[in-house]
């Protein structure tokens, strides 16, 4: 009985049965992705007669698998009216420039199209960068880094955050393999100006998010410097709630016979419908007190409240969270750290009751989720801060409620410039029984913490600082601000000084001056008699009372008893007031310069001896007397041969000194040798004390030498009875 081996047969592809081939090809991903990208390029075509109304779903248009899987995870299903009519467009590959109400989904109407175009052209990160997008806030580039990271996580892109505030080593090398990069300006210009690896040279797309304050003067250099970096043949997408149509602006952009998708340019309404807009007649000393008895009766609720400055920002964080509204208080300015506004920005989003003060940081292109009540405490600068601000409530399909604080100066110019915008709003009163002041926790707040109250002061100073520095004076007028009240509604006991206000009051205040003596004096030229003999009568001497002073200022008493015709015929001679000028304080600098014009030396110390003669310090001073003359006369030149006879006279004395201390410091050296000799030799006490008598002798003799200025000089080893009796005794 024969044994058959079965044997297995083996195919190019690996093992196979031999009866029959169950094998099915699989295709590559790179083949299957080919199909895809030419059915989704011969769909594009499609898009050109398709109206925007009829697209229910993102499935309508022409998206990748991987896009739209990203999109339905992410829970958007819907496209919204201007995604719908951009996508049409951008999906092309044309420049498009949107307009659209704030919470209306710009931010997906630009990361869809950026995904597409990167994976038809089957971009790699060998590849390099390919979009950028540039933002003018850091926390609206990590708002868009994160949506990017839920639509796109399906597609093989790398992503980059660029932005200021993070390490800078880190971005540093990283930089060149990025294809996605989102970005604020001033840190993108740095990566391009000193970093070797970052090129620019194949981006594909560029998107400017809120377009026209990237475009504005704020950023107009720094703009400029990167648009020239980027290639010319690109696609350019600009999105904002308030969009620049300027040709200048579209130019420098580099757009090219750009589509405008205008979505609500027929609206009513500039802000969205489910807002409701009031506003609130307050004056700047009672702000606080409204903000505390807002968020003490808005407990259950989450609120975005607007501050001019970062000082002020800080100084209402740091106090509220000292008085303990009941929920949870954060701050978010300009002058934070980065990782602490991303953490801030992330915990807000999280708390569904929570209260945020903020400056504009916070106003453009950020979504947080739920905003019941927008609250702008300072006036903002113009109707287009006002729009982004109220556009961080009433999102999408939610509703929300924003009030805005007007004091009686601001109120009928604001509301021209609001109504002119097509912006309804309505005035509410608020209930006074209902208002609760903090003014006396905030005083012992105060006292209790000195950081706290220099925050106070610099709030202060930031918030009129601001109103005068702002533009429209019809609006912002800050001398009908009461600074007392103000400081007072702060918590400060003593109202802070405001010098540079005290400057601008003065400039107006001269040059109104000004304008009214030259009337005056024009219209006292024209009479001709003078009233020193209407007036002989008056003649109060040297009195100088107050009542006096006070009934001659006045024209009325200097004209009591005259008749028109006589007033007429008259001329009015008035005495030259005396100007009552203020007596400068006495600083130290003007002490320094009265004593320098009289030739006195500051600071020095001056030693005499009994007969009252000085006593130079050669260490210190010029001793030849030389020196002394040549300091006594005081020329106005240089006389070098003068010069050169103090330094050698002033060179001889310092070799006496030398040789004198050289002389000290042997004889010093000796006198211990001797010591230790004789200490050796074991000598007796009587003899010690003989020696110790005579040394003292000696150095008596000695220093008198040197007083007297004697030319004879003790020899360290000469004996006793050949020293002058009368040196010993």
């Amino acid at each position: 009985m024969s044994m058959k081996k079965k044997y297995k047969t083996f195919s190019k592809r690996g093992p196979r049965n031999a009866k029959g081939s169950n094998f099915k090809y699989k295709k590559k991903k790179s083949e299957i992705e080919k199909e895809e990208i030419s059915l989704l390029e011969s769909s594009k075509t499609k898009l050109d007669g398709l109206n925007p109304e009829e697209i229910e779903s993102f499935g309508v248009l022409p998206l990748s698998k991987k896009t739209l899987k990203g999109l339905q995870e992410a829970g958007f299903t819907v496209p919204t009216k201007v995604q719908r009519q951009s996508l049409i467009f951008s999906l092309q590959g044309q420049d498009v420039v949107v307009a659209a109400k704030t919470g209306s989904g710009k931010t997906l109407a630009f990361i869809i199209p950026l995904l597409e175009l990167l994976y038809h052209k089957k971009w790699t990160g060998m590849d390099g960068l390919g979009v950028l997008v540039i933002t003018p806030t850091r926390e609206l580039a990590y708002q868009i880094f994160e949506v990017l990271n839920k639509v796109g996580k399906e597609h093989d892109f790398s992503a980059g955050l660029v932005i200021g505030g993070k390490d800078l080593k880190y971005e540093w090398n990283r930089i060149s393999s990025c294809n996605i990069m989102i970005c604020t300006p001033g840190r993108l210009l740095q990566h391009m100006t000193e970093n070797a690896e970052f090129v620019s040279d194949n981006v594909q797309m560029l998107v400017l998010d809120e377009a026209d304050q990237c475009l504005s003067m704020g950023f107009a250099d720094t703009m400029n410097c990167i648009l020239e970096e980027l290639p010319s043949e690109r696609q350019t997408l600009l999105f904002s709630a308030t969009q620049t149509r300027d040709v200048k602006d579209l130019i420098r952009a580099g757009c090219n016979n750009p589509v405008f998708c205008s979505v609500h340019e027929h609206s009513k309404t500039t802000t969205p419908k489910s807002l409701q807009e009031s506003y609130v007649l307050c004056s700047a000393q009672d702000k606080f007190t409204f903000l505390w008895s807002f968020i003490r009766h808005h407990r259950r609720h989450k609120i975005l409240v607007f501050l001019a400055t970062c000082k002020q920002v800080q100084y209402y964080f740091h106090m509220l969270c000292k008085l303990q509204p009941g929920l949870s208080v954060m701050g978010l300015h300009g002058s934070m750290h980065q990782l602490r506004r991303m953490a801030v920005y992330d915990e807000f989003c999280r708390k569904k009751h929570a209260v945020l003060i903020a400056t504009d940081v916070a106003a453009r292109g950020l979504d947080f989720p739920a905003v019941d009540w927008v609250v702008q405490l300072d006036c903002p600068e113009d109707v287009t801060t006002y729009i982004h601000r109220v556009g961080r409530t009433a999102r999408y399909s939610r509703s929300g409620e924003a009030i805005l604080l007007l004091t009686p100066s601001e109120e009928p110019a604001m509301l021209d410039c609001l109504k002119a915008k097509n912006i309804p709003i309505e005035k509410i009163d608020v209930d006074p029984n209902k208002l609760q002041g903090a003014n006396v926790k905030m005083e012992i707040v105060l006292s209790k913490y000195n950081n706290l109250k220099e925050e106070a002061v610099r709030a202060f100073k930031s918030y009129l600082k601001h109103m005068a520095l702002m533009q429209n004076k019809k609006v912002f007028d800050v001398s009908s601000i009461d600074f007392d009240a103000l400081a007072r509604s702060l918590g400060l006991v003593v109202t802070p000084r405001l010098r540079f206000i005290e400057k601008q009051l003065k400039q107006k205040s001269g040059s109104k001056m000004t304008k009214s003596a030259a009337g005056s004096s024009s219209t006292q030229s024209n009479a001709n008699i003078s009233l020193t003999s209407r007036l002989t009568t008056l003649n109060f001497g040297a009195d100088d009372s107050d009542e006096d002073g006070d009934f001659l200022s006045t024209a009325k008493d200097q004209n009591i008893g005259l008749s028109s015709e006589d007033y007429q015929d008259t001329e009015v001679v008035e005495e030259p007031q005396k100007t009552q000028t203020k007596k400068k304080p006495l600083t130290k600098y003007a002490v320094v310069k009265k004593l320098m014009k009289k030739n006195i030396q500051i600071n020095q110390r001056v030693v005499f001896d009994e007969e009252g003669e000085e006593i130079l310090d050669p260490r210190k001073q010029q001793v030849s007397q030389a020196a002394r003359k040549e300091l006594q006369e005081q020329p106005s030149g240089i006389n070098i041969s003068k010069l050169k006879q103090v330094m050698s006279e002033e060179d001889k004395v310092d070799k006496k000194i030398y040789a004198s201390k050289l002389k000290e410091k042997n004889w010093e050296k000796k006198r211990k040798e001797k010591e230790k000799n004789k200490l050796r030799k074991g000598g007796s006490d009587d003899d010690d004390d003989d020696n110790d008598d005579l040394g003292v002798k000696r150095r008596a003799a000695w220093q008198w030498c040197r007083l007297l200025g004697s030319s004879a000089v003790l020899c360290r080893g000469a004996r006793t009875d050949q020293t002058p009796q009368h040196l010993l005794s």
